[in-house]
């Protein structure tokens, strides 16, 4: 008798296991704690054998007829499809898993990236709990299609973000031989509409009094609100920002490494007074860890690009700013200030570590560091006049002599 799913539905276990057959070998055995599992039965070599295919409902009747099928055409073959299946079993435990590569991808690859903490951490959050323990091979693209489908329902530029780090880490599990062929090859990113969030004169006001030390009643940390203070003073990343050496710091410039940026290439920053001012009240909270911006949390560490995000996200609103913004968008409203000042874009670019396209990317090598201390003066004064800050001079410790402080 053949069985179907209502049979199976109607199956009562017994104080023994027993087993109802399907034809063929196929068997569906109940144990007495009411556990269903497919079973093959066959001979090779006169020799009875035993096949697990699978427990049901995890292995349905169809899938598991499916399974049943290929076992047979392994033993019409004068293959034990027993022994093929313990092979396969045990090439998967010497396997690597999603853990192992990722280990792997930090250790030789995404540890040497800017970005590459971030990146890690996208993983970590979203990918880890769900493959850590699979064995990359056994990974498909349904499941990257399932796993990516979930995160953005709920943050659809997240999504593609991790999208990006998955591709390069399978193309990396490629290279390195561990399997033949990227799950994610070809697989479009969702649709992403570019953020175009400028604040106004009047909301930078109200976040600049809120990035006041003084004011209290707004609970940022204060490194923090210095941090953002200086993205929004230099233009410069968050991550670079948060990131800053009190070895990059020279006279009146601020060098990024090419280790540090992302484009590989070295960044030369004006540092002018207002700047100048925010690194030397930094250094009272920079102890001895070598970062202007030190972590509160992770000691001998800088801030994270995730803290400065945090702290806006949670105090916008005390800030009396209505729509959402991120750090990000500091870095677009200075250049944004720029080209209202009649700054030209190639200074422009330049001063916000963009790689110049085309010829001028190849043949233009200036270093445009008088145009960019210009540029970020022009801009200086324009959010002075914003924030009401009176020019009479005030008392400027240098950076070099706050770098002999520290020390």
């Amino acid at each position: 008798m053949w069985i179907s799913d209502l049979r199976i539905k109607k199956i009562v276990p017994k104080k023994r296991r027993f087993e109802i057959s399907d034809g063929n070998g196929l068997y569906l055995r109940i144990n007495p704690s009411g556990t269903k599992t497919w079973v093959f039965r066959y001979q090779f070599n006169g020799i009875p054998r035993r096949l697990s295919l699978g427990k049901y409902p995890g292995l349905s009747l169809a899938d598991a007829r499916t399974k049943h099928g290929e076992a047979m055409r392994e033993l019409q073959r004068g293959n034990d499809p027993g022994l093929k299946a313990k092979e396969e079993k045990a090439r998967m435990k010497q396997a690597p898993s999603f853990m192992d590569l990722l280990e792997e991808f930090w250790s030789l690859e995404l540890s040497l990236q800017p970005s590459g903490k971030n990146r890690k951490r996208l993983v970590e959050k979203d990918v880890l709990h769900v493959w850590g323990k699979r064995r990359v091979a056994s990974i498909t693209r349904r499941d990257a299609v399932l796993l990516l489908d979930g995160v953005r329902q709920r943050a659809p530029v997240g999504a593609n973000r991790l999208q990006g780090v998955l591709v390069r880490m399978f193309n990396f599990a490629s290279e390195r031989g561990i399997i033949e062929r990227s799950p994610l090859m070809g697989m479009r990113r969702g649709k992403e509409k570019a953020r175009s969030r400028v604040l106004t004169d009047e909301e930078v006001k109200a976040l600049w009094s809120a990035l006041d030390l003084e004011r209290k009643e707004i609970d940022i940390y204060r490194p923090t609100k210095l941090a953002l203070k200086m993205i929004l003073l230099t233009g410069q990343r968050p991550g670079e920002v948060a990131g800053m050496k009190w070895e990059d710091l020279d006279g009146q410039w601020w060098t990024i490494p090419a280790t540090a940026t992302k484009t590989r290439e070295e960044n030369r920053v004006p540092v002018l007074p207002m700047a100048e001012k925010v690194i030397e009240e930094a250094r009272v909270y920079s102890g001895g860890t070598g970062f202007v911006f030190a972590s509160s949390y992770n000691v001998g560490e800088p801030l994270t690009v995730r803290a400065l995000s945090n702290a806006i996200r949670r105090h916008r609103a005390e800030m009396g700013i209505s729509d959402r913004f991120t750090p990000h968008d500091l870095r677009r409203t200075l250049r944004t200030r720029l080209a209202e000042a009649g700054v030209s874009d190639i200074v422009a670019e330049r001063l916000l570590g963009h790689k110049l396209q085309g010829v001028l990317g190849i043949y233009n090598r200036h270093t445009y560091e008088k145009e960019r201390s210009e540029a970020l003066g022009k801009w200086e004064r324009r959010l002075k006049k914003i924030i009401g800050l009176e020019t009479g001079k005030a008392k400027i410790i240098s950076i070099r002599e706050a770098k002999r402080s520290h020390v």
